[in-house]
């Protein structure tokens, strides 16, 4: 029986109400979401299952948990969160966000099929699309998708197999219109997945408007803390997530129990970050548009930036917490200078942290990117990639500055 949003169970003349977990908010379901303590003799947080195997108790017996190459039940409570949290009906979760990315492609994609990738698409996707999935024999066509009208052309000249969205893109924060773009798709009998990273399922739910995968480096926002590698993807039906599992677990580059567990660890504090990534990331935006060693400064929450209209619409609970600019002195030597003279905020090579970052794209994460490119991309010399963190912002920004100040 339901009453309102809370359900009633009788159990031993008690009555119980709860909640139930289609009608939890985000912030509620990223603490309870798919783990019931009950199943695991009552622990409060989830146990890491540290197993190579589990044990059978005759020749054929079928049981949930053999190998964890194949299951594994810290593994599957963190993908089920994760699904849940993105609307989608299985997660993945892999060794590394390329790995992850590698098991979409390699599980859609023969020789011969057609791929559509943003043109401003991270450096790593890049390098595996130009240097392997090419090589294969796939066609890959990198393409500017701001317009969605330019994703027609594409499909009339191709048979296009697969679409392959970034939004924010990585690091500009350029923005594409997901529904309009995997309507499109959509009609012509493509697959559509993305790149949900920078937005996590906090700020944006793709599979809801459209999209067939969504993919997220569990190494960012969704773990938190700088401390694991890893790679999730979630499949829209059971009828993608199939041949998704399979590929998985017969290539073998899954996420290890600790790693999940560190994971899911994030996640219950995941609206919370967000909420303060956004917040910080949007008061430094504003502060360095003022600042005289800036040219230009990159966030769509800013009315200055090319999509900030669809920004309002799309992602209307913020953008999250980068901010990339270009340096008026556009040189090694001042990008250089900023990033030396930083105290709190480091230079590292990824995201998503706790703690405020810097990375020179030009020569970390987009580094084997052809120069010419590069340039096609914006990712000049001087542009530095800021991850702004939880800190008080007033710190941040005191950080920032001063070092911006020696290349004047």
């Amino acid at each position: 029986m339901i009453v309102s949003i809370f359900q009633i169970v009788i159990k031993s003349s008690i009555i119980h109400i709860y909640i139930g977990r289609d009608q939890m908010k985000f912030a509620t379901k990223a603490i309870h979401s798919s783990y019931d303590c009950d199943e695991h003799n009552r622990a409060l947080m989830p146990p890491i299952y540290q197993n190579s195997m589990f044990t059978l108790h005759e020749i054929g017996e079928n049981v949930p948990y053999r190998y964890s190459r194949l299951s594994n039940p810290t593994r599957q409570i963190l993908e089920d969160t994760v699904a849940d949290l993105e609307h989608g009906a299985a997660g993945f979760a892999f060794s590394s966000g390329m790995a992850g990315i590698d098991a979409v492609w390699r599980t859609f994609l023969q020789p011969g099929d057609t791929i559509v990738a943003v043109a401003d698409i991270y450096g790593g996707a890049y390098d595996l699309l130009v240097d392997v999935y090419q090589k294969w024999g796939v066609n890959v066509v990198f393409a500017d998708l701001g317009n969605p009208d330019n994703l027609d052309e594409l499909l009339k000249a191709h048979k296009v197999k697969l679409v392959w969205l970034e939004t924010p893109s990585n690091p500009l924060l350029r923005l594409v219109d997901i529904k309009a773009l995997a309507a499109k798709a959509k009609a012509t009998g493509a697959l559509v997945g993305i790149d949900n990273t920078f937005a996590t399922p906090y700020l944006q739910q793709p599979l809801d408007m459209g999209c067939d995968f969504v993919f997220h480096s569990a190494t960012k926002y969704l773990c938190g803390h700088s401390d694991v590698l890893m790679g999730i993807v979630v499949a829209k039906t059971k009828e993608l997530a199939q041949p998704l599992h399979d590929m998985m677990v017969h290539t073998g580059a899954i996420a290890g129990p600790m790693d999940c567990w560190l994971v899911l660890r994030g996640i219950k504090t995941l609206a919370l970050r967000m909420e303060a990534h956004c917040k910080n990331a949007l008061e430094i935006a504003r502060r360095l548009e003022d600042h005289p060693a800036i040219e230009k400064v990159f966030h769509p929450g800013l009315p200055s930036h090319e999509h900030y209209e669809l920004a309002k619409t799309q992602m209307p609970k913020g953008i999250g917490g980068v901010v990339t600019v270009y340096l008026k002195n556009d040189t090694r030597e001042a990008a250089n200078s900023v990033i030396k003279n930083m105290k709190l905020v480091k230079m590292a090579s990824s995201l998503g942290g706790v703690e405020s970052l810097v990375n020179h794209c030009y020569s970390q994460s987009h580094s084997g990117v052809p120069h010419n490119v590069k340039m096609e991309m914006g990712i000049k010399v001087g542009l530095l990639r800021f991850s702004i963190g939880i800190e008080d912002a007033d710190d941040i920004w005191n950080d920032i500055s001063a070092a911006l100040d020696t290349t004047l």
